[in-house]
């Protein structure tokens, strides 16, 4: 799950991933339809069932394993069951979700052996982002990610883990943006999406969210250096740290 969410502080305003040729971008208008009962459906009704799903399995309040009925989906986010079923489509493209033949549905259980070998995937690959970023942040980009910074700081400051969890998000984002690397950033995200469960409940055990901190700031400081070895080396320093946490958790 990737989080990006619109704030009245500059560092976290709406994020472009991915540059854009805008002579080559064409403006798609989503059909906006209501059923009789008032569900949604189209494009509209995807989306709202996508992103509640999306939520609900990255925070661990449905399990992995459990059963996703498209008419229960569809009564619990108000949209049509085609709508839902799109939304089960998206999610199982993305890892989230797999699709059992003659059994519908199910969220998809990652073991911890799977889980660290994407990490150690992303490794590779944040790495590669953050020593672009380092190379290629302008000013404004750099000034984003010291404002998301402070915001982490804050949140940890405060115990508010659920924002903190939501703000790392943020941080690796504005590196991806930064970075200016479409193929890399889109690996990545793929990659993420399928272990974010495991990232976010990592971030409310206790000592973690300092440990990650301090590795963060290190990724900072090394894209506001301008030195990209030691943004490669902060960014894998702190994926091994997830690692090593991931596997700490499993011996639990």
């Amino acid at each position: 799950m990737i989080v990006d969410k619109q704030s009245a502080d500059p560092s976290l305003r709406p994020i472009v991933n991915d540059p854009v040729d805008d002579s080559r971008t064409v403006a798609v208008v989503p059909r906006t339809e209501a059923t009789s009962d008032g569900l949604l459906s189209g494009s509209p009704g995807r989306d709202v069932a996508e992103k509640g799903l999306r939520e609900a399995i990255t925070r661990g309040t449905i399990a992995p394993g459990h059963r996703l009925v498209e008419a229960e989906l569809s009564e619990q986010y108000g949209v049509t069951r085609n709508s839902a079923r799109l939304a089960l489509d998206a999610l199982a493209a993305e890892g989230l979700v797999e699709r059992i033949p003659n059994r519908g549905a199910r969220v998809r259980t990652v073991s911890t052996a799977e889980a660290v070998e994407i990490m150690e995937c992303r490794m590779v690959l944040d790495g590669l982002l953050s020593a672009k970023a380092a190379e290629l942040a302008d000013d404004d980009q750099v000034a984003r990610l010291l404002g998301n910074r402070e915001l982490m700081r804050r949140a940890v400051a405060e115990r508010e883990l659920l924002r903190y969890s939501e703000l790392i998000q943020n941080h690796h984002a504005l590196v991806r943006e930064a970075a200016r690397h479409p193929i890399a950033s889109e690996l990545v995200q793929r990659l993420a999406a399928q272990i974010v469960r495991h990232q976010f409940q990592l971030s409310l055990r206790p000592g973690r969210a300092e440990q990650s901190l301090a590795e963060l700031e290190r990724v900072v400081d090394a894209i506001v250096a301008r030195d990209p070895a030691a943004a490669d080396a902060a960014a894998r320093e702190h994926l091994g740290g997830v690692i090593a946490a991931v596997r700490e958790e499993a011996l639990v």
